[in-house]
């Protein structure tokens, strides 16, 4: 693991460290609404954190397998898992380490999932594997504008590492060989728990795998 992995791991460990829940127990937004049009399959929700995604498609009886780096995320996530009475597979770990059967997922919920900035593409051709024909990504992560409404609100998140936010033209370049469903970039008012608050930019798509 790259020492900045290493301080990225310790980041979000220290961030998940706290009672409350970073980004609330509700699902994202977005998220729940699109994945409420989907038949229930297989999903795999990688960087989900403290676990709020993940929950909410095992409620829906979504099979369900979440990753992130954070141990700390993980503890959260099966709490929350727990006392909503749902199962939930968690992995600990990079997911371009990680080894899943090829076309083994239905759905691939990437939500707010910001990696180090020399690994976004490797990582998205990886899940791209994972998932079968006619499966669906479901994406929403801040958009590189995202930096100037960080200036003026810091309760938004986010990263501040431009190369780490997304454009819509990055999106179509790695997500080649899918049927662009849903694909804009919008500004959006977040009310996610203590640490993504305000008026933000951010990527949304919706892709099949053709």
């Amino acid at each position: 693991m790259k020492k900045s992995d290493i301080k990225y791991t310790a980041f979000w460990d220290e961030r998940y460290q706290n009672l409350d829940f970073a980004y609330g127990k509700e699902p994202n937004l977005f998220f729940k609404e699109e994945l409420q049009k989907l038949k229930t399959g297989t999903i795999l929700l990688p960087a989900d954190g403290e676990g709020r995604n993940g929950v909410y498609a095992s409620k829906l009886g979504w099979n369900v397998t979440a990753t992130d780096l954070s141990i700390e995320g993980k503890n959260k996530a099966q709490k929350l898992a727990n006392e909503s009475g749902v199962p939930l597979k968690y992995i600990v770990g990079d997911i371009q380490d990680l080894e899943f059967p090829r076309e083994s997922f239905d759905v691939i919920g990437l939500i707010y999932a910001h990696f180090s900035a020399w690994k976004i593409s490797s990582i998205h051709q990886k899940l791209t594997t994972l998932l079968k024909p006619n499966g669906h990504i479901i994406f929403e992560a801040f958009s590189k504008n995202h930096l100037n409404y960080q200036k003026n609100n810091p309760k938004i998140g986010g990263p501040k590492d431009v190369d780490m936010l997304f454009s819509v033209e990055q999106i179509q370049q790695d997500f080649t060989g899918f049927e662009i469903q849903f694909l804009e970039e919008k500004e959006v008012f977040l009310n996610e728990g203590n640490s993504h608050n305000g008026k933000g930019s951010v990527i949304r798509f919706i892709g099949k795998k053709l």
